[in-house]
């Protein structure tokens, strides 16, 4: 099998500690590489002999090793409309009625450039496994597309069978053109489900059930999806949504339902260790605490939260309780980039500036007495580089029910890796004194070299499985053609 010596690495951030601030980071330390896993990680010294011999070497000298960035939420075929104008400046409802008619133009041959232009975007960033969330599936388009694209570019993927079947017509937000029948989406579910699903170690696809928001899909459909994916026993198919995104989402829900985003999730089934939220910006303490109850995982995407005016999400709250917390780039017209480690960045910046706008809070102490502290008292610890960091790797590993298998550095695990070059400009005076702490703090870096499943996909800043500049040049024209609706 291939063999790949990652020698002599300044730092190695292993994240093997589900607390990221006691996983260990190792100084000067080697990965040895077999096939697609993880043979030695330690002092170089201590290497074995066959090591001597790998097939590639990579001198590390300079480089901070994280593992692989996991992006728990996505829809890349969101690429094709950045920076639309007329939705610039809108909200969640706004924004999405004004692009429904622009995607209803999509085409399968938009859908692969565009997953692979996101998925380029992503890998350069250092981000090794993605979910992507399509919803929308006109004019002949499948989620195979999507597959076909993660396939040929090499990027671990979770691959979400998303759905829309309530149009305006019957209340709900999509106009009717993009909707399908529920009946179908079930069925288009179970075979994506049986055709690609991999339950295996190391898997390189697995398929998730994923029914858009409580606003474009029925209850029926909701609770007929979780049964499905769970018919599936002992295969870990997943279960995704939208859920708690902004004010208008918990008035539709009090509307419509008569509960909260909560507990219209509970009343379906939908919590659970194998099912994870995207946004959950407004979810209450009651809330948080049948989250943390039943280990259901949350996507946090801080930069659409903000791009959006969503919001900023308790996450602080719901890791202190135990919900499971990925970070998600989501789609890339509410982020305008599919960027990792900005995405990391923004979260430890947000949830400082969460705080600070906390209202006061009275606090009975160990003593006895009674203090009021205000929400700039926890200030900058609100969130720290590692903890966004951990997010980023094992935590989003967590929520993608993955675990066990990719997300922190450790001798088995898959051989997912990013590796960044502390001597470039951004780091400098800063990876001096804590290369962990400046990715976050000093720079939004690209990886000088990102591994997924033992095969080097990125090469000192390159993509060395797609030929960028034509997929970029075709992506643009599909683009325009999508907007002119031609």
């Amino acid at each position: 099998m291939p063999t790949l010596l990652i020698k002599n690495a300044r730092c190695v951030a292993t994240f093997d500690h589900h607390d990221p601030q006691q996983a260990r980071e190792l100084v000067n330390a080697s990965i040895f590489i077999q096939g697609n896993r993880i043979a030695f990680v330690g002092p170089t010294a201590g290497l074995p002999p066959e090591a001597l011999a790998a097939d590639e070497v990579i001198d590390a000298r300079q480089h901070l090793v994280t593992p692989g960035l996991v992006n728990t939420h996505h829809h890349m075929y969101q690429s094709l409309t950045k920076a639309i104008p007329s939705t610039q400046n809108a909200e969640l409802f706004g924004w999405l009625q004004g692009l429904y008619p622009i995607w209803a133009g999509l085409t399968p041959e938009m859908v692969r450039v565009s997953t692979q232009v996101a998925m380029a975007e992503l890998m350069l960033s250092g981000c090794t496994t993605s979910s992507d969330h399509l919803y929308i599936y006109p004019n002949g388009v499948r989620l195979d597309d999507s597959i076909e694209a993660a396939q040929q570019i090499g990027m671990r993927f979770v691959a979400s069978r998303g759905s829309m079947s309530v149009g305006q017509s019957q209340g709900g937000l999509p106009p009717d053109s993009v909707v399908e029948r529920e009946d179908f989406i079930l069925k288009d579910t179970q075979r994506l489900i049986e055709q690609y699903h991999d339950a295996s170690h190391g898997a390189m696809l697995n398929i998730a059930a994923a029914p858009c928001s409580p606003f474009s899909v029925s209850r029926e459909l909701m609770r007929e999806s979780a049964l499905l994916a769970r018919s599936f026993k002992g295969q870990g198919v997943r279960l995704h949504t939208h859920l708690a995104e902004n004010d208008h989402d918990i008035a539709y829900s009090r509307e419509k339902f008569n509960c909260t985003p909560a507990e219209y999730a509970q009343d379906l089934g939908w919590l659970g260790a194998d099912v994870w939220h995207a946004h959950c910006v407004k979810l209450d303490d009651a809330g948080i605490s049948l989250f943390a109850a039943s280990r259901t995982g949350v996507a946090h995407c801080p930069c659409s939260n903000m791009r959006l005016a969503s919001g900023i999400a308790p996450i602080r709250r719901m890791l202190n309780v135990g919900v499971p917390v990925g970070l998600g780039v989501d789609g890339c017209a509410s982020n305008d980039a599919a960027h990792m480690v900005n995405e990391a960045r923004q979260a430890l910046l947000l949830a400082r500036v969460g705080r600070a706008m906390q209202p006061p809070e009275v606090r009975t102490l160990p003593n006895g007495d009674r203090r009021t502290f205000f929400g700039c008292d926890l200030g900058p610890t609100e969130m720290t580089a590692r903890d966004v960091l951990g997010m980023a790797t094992r935590g989003g590993a967590q929520v993608l029910g993955r675990d066990h298998d990719i997300g922190h550095i450790a001798v088995g695990m898959c051989a997912d890796l990013a590796l960044f070059d502390l001597g470039t400009l951004g780091f400098a005076g800063g990876a001096v004194h804590d290369p962990v702490g400046a990715l976050l703090l000093c720079a939004s870096p690209q990886a000088d070299y990102t591994v997924i499943d033992g095969r080097v996909v990125v090469r000192k800043g390159q993509l060395t499985t797609l030929d960028l500049g034509p997929v970029v040049e075709r992506h643009n024209a599909l683009a325009i053609q999508l907007a002119m609706g031609v």
